[in-house]
């Protein structure tokens, strides 16, 4: 897949979420909600400041991210579901 977001985008895929509650309850797809983690599989260049310059991201590649359940544009590509968005939709970097 060679897809280049552009300016302060990201490209990000959501991670599986668990089917099966703590107490042990199997949920049915229909009753899981979208998880709201990704990995980011591709950056743009940075964010175009007013005076010109470009302001790297400060998210990379590889980083595992928490967004909000409606951010991002839902976008299919190769049969895979993915999401752009803006980095300032990203609400935290999960750190291991």
């Amino acid at each position: 897949m060679n897809l280049r977001p552009l300016h302060d985008r990201v490209i990000v895929k959501r991670l599986d979420q668990e089917t099966k509650t703590a107490s042990g309850i199997v949920l049915p797809d229909a009753a899981a909600e979208k998880p709201d983690q990704g990995k980011i599989l591709a950056v743009g260049n940075g964010k175009i400041l007013e005076d010109g310059k470009v302001r790297a991201l400060e998210v990379k590649v590889g980083d595992i991210v928490l967004f909000g359940k409606y951010s991002g544009q839902t976008v299919k590509v190769e049969g895979e579901e993915l999401l752009v968005m803006r980095e300032e939709d990203i609400m935290a970097v999960v750190q291991k």
